[in-house]
């Protein structure tokens, strides 16, 4: 197996990390509260355990990487983390679109009026679980989207994204001479810092339809698979302590699964920069710690 990232001069499959798959969360299709509670419980209980050899900090818990479909896992996936560390998350966000918009934003005639609206099992979707999120205080203030270029129902929803705390980068951003990819990850760096834990949600549809086509919600005028590959090995000091690769659909794939090729290799950079920096840490560490991931 060919598993040295060379950009990194690295190995994350044969380095001090245990690489565990732990397989499928079984979850309902018929519940969503259900489903929320399936998927919360079990990512609690997997990064709730102690590493292989644990230590003080964030080093003591393995670290999660979540690959799959509907974004609305993000939710659960911050209900466990900041359980496991005790705080709100800082997100970082690649995506077309925001996915913080509040879920009463469209009318809708079913909607019980007396009832809060984060209670109503519709309210739980892959564009309001970070509202839900910021809601439950699960999000730190200096969380960032990154590739935005989504058309919106109006300037509130930019508005109502402010308000939770969020910085926005567009997709065009990138084209612009001064930015380009390493200016794009300066800027994260430089808002997000490398010390504070992150959880790095990476939702397919960031990258262009013509080069990733397999997704529910394609946004034309996105990155380039390269391009998002270098904003992620430029941000590879970040304290990212759980991640996702999600929105990837097959049945909308091309012929040359080139959706799920340009996923697997976002996962593949994640896992070795997550393990890569786990490296670093624990050589600065008394107790040079073994983590799992």
């Amino acid at each position: 197996m060919r598993s040295f990232n060379p950009r990194a001069n690295y190995n994350p499959y044969q380095s001090w990390a245990k690489i565990v798959d732990c397989g499928d969360v079984p979850v309902t299709p018929f519940d969503n509260a259900l489903a929320l509670r399936q998927m919360s419980e079990a990512l609690w209980e997997l990064g709730s355990r102690k590493a292989s050899s644990s230590a003080s900090g964030h080093a003591s818990h393995p670290r999660i990487l979540s690959l799959g479909g509907d974004h609305s896992i993000g939710l659960a996936e911050l209900r466990a983390l900041a359980k496991v560390y005790n705080q709100p998350m800082t997100v970082l966000h690649f995506d077309a679109h925001l996915d913080t918009w509040h879920p009463g934003a469209y009318d809708d005639t079913w909607l019980d009026k007396d009832k809060p609206i984060e209670d109503e099992q519709s309210a739980f979707t892959h564009g309001t679980m970070y509202w839900l999120a910021w809601k439950e205080g699960l999000i730190a203030n200096n969380s960032v989207h990154a590739g935005l270029r989504t058309r919106l129902s109006g300037p509130g929803d930019n508005e109502n994204d402010d308000t939770q705390g969020w910085l926005r980068i567009e997709s065009d951003a990138i084209s612009c001479e001064a930015m380009g990819p390493s200016g794009i990850a300066e800027k994260i760096l430089k808002i997000i810092g490398r010390e504070r834990p992150v959880y790095l949600s990476v939702d397919i549809d960031v990258i262009d339809p013509g080069l990733a086509p397999g997704t529910g919600t394609p946004e034309p005028g996105g990155w380039t698979t390269r391009e998002l590959v270098q904003v992620l090995r430029a941000i590879e000091d970040l304290n990212v302590v759980g991640a996702d690769v999600v929105e990837v659909s097959p049945s909308y794939d091309g012929a040359g699964e080139q959706t799920a090729l340009a996923g697997a290799q976002v996962a593949f950079e994640i896992l070795t920069s997550i393990v890569k920096r786990g490296e670093k840490d624990a050589s600065e560490d008394s107790g040079h710690v073994r983590d799992e991931l």
